[in-house]
C-alpha cells in the first residue's frame, strides 16, 4: 500500500525521462541499448490507440515519410504501451509510429510494456507529443485543460512538465474561450496563433474570423479592427442642440446600463456582427450594426429582408 501511495505522489512535473523510467528519452534520435529497458515485439493488431490522445490531427505527409523510413531502416524506437486485457494493449506514446508501421506493412512492432495509471498515461501522452512534434494550439490547449480539470494540475505544474513557461500555458488555455467555429479554423491552420489571441478581445470573433479569411488580414490589421470596433462611436461627435434638448445621453463612455449591454451582446451573437445601441432617457435612440466586408452586409440583408435580396 505504501509503495502504491509513493508512486501516485510523484505527480506531474517530472519530465518524460522520469515518467518512462527505463524508456528512451523523447529527445534522443535512437535509444541507447543500456537505457532502453525491456522490449518485446507484439503483433501490430494487438495495439489500440489511446482515445484521449492529445493529438487529433495527423499529417498524412509526415506519416508517409515516417513509413518510408521505417520500411527502409526499421522502427528505431519502441512504442510505449500499457496492458488493457488479454492480448490487447493501449498506446501511451508512439501512435504516429504505429500508424506509419501499418503503412510500412509491418506485422510486429517493438514495444515497451508499462503498468500505468490513467493520470500517468495522460501526462506521458501530452509530454511526448509536445516534445517530439508540436501539437496544434487547440490540441495543446485541450490537453492542458484536461490535466487541470481531471487531475487538478496547476498551470505552473503543467508548465514545468512540458518545459514551457507558465504564461505560455495560460495563454494557450485561454484560446478555449473562443467559439468552436473559430477554434476549428485555428486547428486547421487557416488562421495563426496571433490571430486567435487577437480574436479573444473581440465581441464577435466568428464574424471577424470570416473577415480574416476573406480579406487576408494580418495579425496587426486584425488587432486594429478590433480596437476600432471597440472605440466609442460618439467620441468624435459633438452633440447638437436637438440631441441636447431631447435629453439624449452619451452612452458610449461606459455609462450604458446592464440591460442595454446585455441586449447588445444578444443581438451580436444572433447576427454575428457588432451591435451598438444608443438611446435617450425619453426612449428615442439608434441601433447600429457594424460589418467588416460586403459579404457580411449581403448576409445581413438576406437575413433581414429575405432571400429575394
Amino acid at each position: 500500500m505504501a509503495v502504491a501511495e509513493k508512486k501516485k505522489s510523484k505527480g506531474l512535473g517530472r519530465g518524460l525521462d522520469a515518467l518512462l523510467g527505463d524508456a528512451p528519452s523523447a529527445r534522443r534520435a535512437t535509444p541507447e541499448p543500456e537505457r532502453a529497458g525491456p522490449k518485446r515485439e507484439l503483433p501490430i493488431e494487438q495495439l489500440k490507440p489511446n482515445a484521449d490522445q492529445p493529438r487529433r490531427v495527423f499529417s498524412t505527409d509526415a506519416i508517409e515519410e515516417l513509413a518510408t523510413s521505417i520500411a527502409d531502416k526499421g522502427m528505431l524506437q519502441p512504442i510505449l504501451v500499457r496492458p488493457l486485457g488479454k492480448d490487447e494493449f493501449e498506446i501511451v506514446a508512439g501512435e504516429r509510429r504505429w500508424r506509419a508501421a501499418q503503412k510500412a506493412k509491418l506485422h510486429k512492432v517493438p514495444v515497451i510494456i508499462r503498468e500505468l495509471t490513467d493520470e500517468e498515461t495522460a501526462e506521458i501522452a501530452l509530454i511526448e507529443n509536445v516534445q517530439r512534434v508540436d501539437l496544434n494550439p487547440v490540441e495543446e490547449a485541450a490537453a492542458y485543460q484536461r490535466l487541470a480539470d481531471e487531475y487538478k494540475r496547476t498551470q505552473d505544474q503543467i508548465a514545468k512538465a512540458v518545459g514551457k513557461s507558465r504564461s505560455h500555458v495560460a495563454n494557450i488555455m485561454r484560446l478555449l474561450a473562443l467559439p468552436k467555429k473559430t477554434l476549428d479554423t485555428l486547428q486547421r491552420g487557416e488562421i495563426s496563433m496571433g490571430h486567435a489571441r487577437a480574436l479573444l478581445g473581440s465581441a464577435t470573433p466568428d464574424a471577424l474570423c470570416d473577415a480574416i479569411l476573406k480579406e487576408g488580414f494580418s495579425v496587426r490589421q486584425t488587432e486594429a479592427l478590433i480596437r476600432d470596433s471597440e472605440r466609442p462611436k460618439t467620441l468624435d461627435k459633438k452633440p447638437n442642440d436637438e440631441q441636447k434638448s431631447s435629453g439624449k445621453s452619451n452612452t458610449s463612455g461606459g455609462s450604458k446600463d446592464a440591460d442595454t449591454r446585455a441586449l447588445e451582446r444578444d443581438l451580436s451573437n444572433i447576427l454575428g456582427l457588432e451591435v451598438a445601441i444608443d438611446h435617450s432617457k425619453k426612449g428615442a435612440g439608434s441601433l447600429s450594426v457594424n460589418y467588416l466586408t460586403l459579404d457580411q452586409l449581403d448576409d445581413l440583408c438576406r437575413r433581414l429582408m429575405g432571400s429575394g435580396v
